[in-house]
């Protein structure tokens, strides 16, 4: 006589939904968002290039973490080289725009510079991708005709996209705030060096100066009269 034995119903359901979920899961892709923070040197020139599709959103933000001023220079260009946002001696921005079909260039500027380098972070925000279109597509096939225990695959993409926006954002905040965290770290430690230099600045000059007032104390005070025997 054969055992029967009884699933637990989260197991029972998750086995009734996986060949269903599976191939979904499979057509999300991952986050198309990007972050990198490179050095400029004095006196040179950095661009780079983003292919875009047509009608989506790019977002480019910048700071400039460590270096004299904290300041660059920021061209952004669109595929046809006209010039969509051009900013001089900037330490940070942010700049959104809607796209057209091809490579965008930005480029950050430190050929004013002939002496201090500069430490930069940027991350790009891509938005309306053809990709996302596509999950959606590909969601639509195994939502037709699908409805078991009152649980819609409608509600479950509703629910992960949700999930993907709040976790991509909390991603974002949270870069952003490392790169606050950088730049703040940069200015204090350059600002505690200064404070020790000066230190031993102002310790070697009242030392010289408390040398050179007792000498002319102690000059004041000399007899400079010849003893005749």
């Amino acid at each position: 006589m054969g055992v029967k034995i009884w699933l637990p119903f989260p197991v029972l359901l998750l086995a009734i939904l996986y060949p269903v979920l599976l191939p979904v899961a499979a057509a999300f892709t991952p986050s198309l968002d990007s972050d990198f923070t490179f050095t400029l040197p004095a006196g040179q020139k950095e661009c780079f290039y983003q292919p875009m599709p047509l009608k989506a959103s790019l977002e480019i933000e910048y700071q400039v973490l460590d270096g004299a001023g904290l300041d660059i220079d920021f061209h952004l260009a669109s595929p046809q080289g006209r010039t969509l946002v051009f900013e001089q001696r900037k330490s940070d921005g942010v700049h959104t725009i809607e796209t057209e079909d091809g490579d965008y260039m930005f480029c950050f500027d430190n050929t004013f510079s002939t002496i201090s380098e500069k430490v930069i972070f940027f991350e790009l925000i891509l938005d309306n991708m053809g990709e996302q279109m596509q999950e959606q597509e590909d969601w639509k096939k195994y939502i037709t005709g699908t409805d078991m225990l009152d649980m819609k695959l409608e509600d479950i993409l509703e629910s992960i996209n949700s999930i993907k926006a709040r976790l991509s954002k909390s991603g974002h905040i949270q870069t952003l705030l490392r790169a606050f965290e950088a730049r703040d770290r940069n200015i204090q430690e350059s600002n505690f060096d200064r404070v020790n230099f000066w230190s031993m600045v102002n310790l070697v000059v009242m030392v010289v100066v408390s040398a050179i007032q007792v000498y002319m104390l102690k000059s004041l005070f000399e007899d400079k009269r010849k003893s005749r025997t």
